[in-house]
Parts: structure tokens; sequence; C-alpha cells
């Protein structure tokens, strides 16, 4: 530990060895949230690397395209109005 890591350490201490009981539980839970919160963030952070498959959309697209392909849709008719 560096000297400025023990003397935080120290003054955490301190400064919670005068709370009373209940609010010591409170920084207690606090502390308990903030590593946990902590770690999620580390194992977010981390890249997920996949693997690409090939051939995954084979079959999703028609060639050659249909005469009608820019037409508009019937769904957006009233839209276009």
């Amino acid at each position: 530990m560096t000297t400025t890591t023990q003397t935080l350490d120290t003054e955490i201490l301190q400064t919670i060895a005068q709370m009373p009981e209940p609010l010591k539980r409170e920084i207690l839970h606090y502390a308990k949230y903030l590593i946990d919160n902590h770690s999620k963030e580390i194992t977010q952070d981390a890249p997920t690397t996949r693997k690409r498959r090939v051939g995954i959309l084979k079959g999703t697209f028609v060639l050659p395209l249909p005469d009608d392909f820019d037409e508009p849709l019937e769904d957006f008719k009233e839209y276009m109005e």
C-alpha cells in the first residue's frame, strides 16, 4: 500500500469508529453495494468476443428483387397521402 492509501484507510477507519452503530450498518451496506456495482461495471466493460457464423443469412434475400420492390407498402398508404 502507498502512503496515500494508508492515510485514506486510516481516516476512513477513524471516521467510522466515531459513528453510532446504525450508521455503521448503513456504511457497511453501502460499501457492499459499491463493491457489487464496481465488479458488474468491470465485467460489462470487458468486450465479449463472438465468432461470426458464416451463412447465417443464407436464403433470407431473394435475388433478383421483385419489380415492385421500391413501391410504397400498403401499411404506409395512409401516411403517404
